[in-house]
């Protein structure tokens, strides 16, 4: 799983990198798709991306996706396969939204904004809920159906959360715009004037739409945490952390204009993350436990004494 996560933090740096124009692009995620299929073009491969800019970690990522590709041929075949496959189509989705938008991401309608969530999130989902199918004997067949109606709106609500949250820092440093053209449009503003501080309130307006999608993908990737068998209890502390995390951020966006204002971003305290952290590890066990710390969260800050 940490090899599936470090291919797609490979492809999702290509994507970002601010310097990079949209045809060199495109020809390095294709690159990359190689690297599959070719040890020698995996080898290669620091060499060829040897340009990509973008945060210091992620960029040496990418200096080092050898290393990463040595991993991934080391996995087993039906491992191999799921991972080759979500990763990508997640690349595909990427190449059509860098090729469409060649001088910055700028989402024009909530179709097209679902559109690009599936291919950088609901993939994901796919990939995990795959792998959980393939290595854990607790999700068997039916469990699996189960999780696979559930499981792109895993990925997108946590997607969207974090969209909504650096909405500021996308758009002053990453040159993308998340928020539909016409939702802005309907509310009396547009991406241009997304940051403006006297359209503080439309712009408000216009995210609604998102943080209203953003409570319903997080309440249906709460169904998904639950019918995960309690047995599995890795893969639930793997689920719940991240959720936990996304319903309070959420909580905080509803209250907060900082997003939407230079330099701005939503975060939760670090009282409130050690004590999720706690909770969440030891609520995971129980799906009544469960429902009770996500509807505290969603309401009011969760901080235990000892963290305040």
């Amino acid at each position: 799983m940490l090899d599936a996560y470090l291919l797609c933090r490979i492809a999702d740096t290509i994507e970002d990198d601010p310097a990079m124009g949209a045809e060199r692009k495109v020809q390095l995620l294709d690159r990359f798709l190689e690297c599959f299929d070719s040890a020698a073009a995996a080898d290669e491969f620091p060499r060829t991306a040897a340009a990509v800019s973008g945060e210091n970690a992620h960029v040496r990522l990418v200096q080092n996706s050898d290393r990463v590709f040595q991993v991934y041929r080391g996995l087993p075949e039906g491992t191999r396969a799921i991972v080759r496959r979500w990763v990508e189509e997640m690349v595909v989705g990427m190449q059509k939204f860098v090729a469409l938008y060649p001088h910055g991401i700028r989402i024009q309608t909530l179709s097209e904004y679902n559109n690009y969530c599936y291919y950088v999130a609901g993939t994901v989902g796919h990939l995990l809920t795959d792998l959980w199918h393939e290595h854990s004997r607790s999700v068997d067949d039916a469990r699996y159906r189960a999780l696979l109606v559930h499981c792109e709106a895993f990925g997108e609500a946590l997607q969207t959360v974090n969209i909504l949250k650096d909405i500021a820092w996308d758009a002053e440093h990453e040159n993308s715009i998340y928020i539909p053209a016409q939702s802005l449009a309907d509310c009396g503003s547009s991406q241009q004037s997304l940051l403006n501080p006297h359209l503080l309130e439309k712009n408000l307006t216009a995210i609604r739409e998102l943080v209203q999608l953003a409570w319903k993908d997080l309440d249906e990737a709460l169904e998904y945490l639950l019918l995960i068998p309690k047995r599995a209890a890795p893969i639930r502390l793997f689920c719940i952390l991240p959720l936990l995390f996304a319903y309070a951020t959420l909580r905080e966006i509803t209250s907060s204009t900082a997003m939407l204002q230079p330099g701005g971003t939503v975060k939760i305290g670090r009282p409130e993350v050690k004590s999720l952290i706690l909770a969440g590890s030891t609520a995971v066990v129980s799906n009544n436990s469960v429902r009770w710390l996500i509807a505290h969260v969603r309401q009011e800050p969760f901080v235990l004494r000892w963290a305040a």
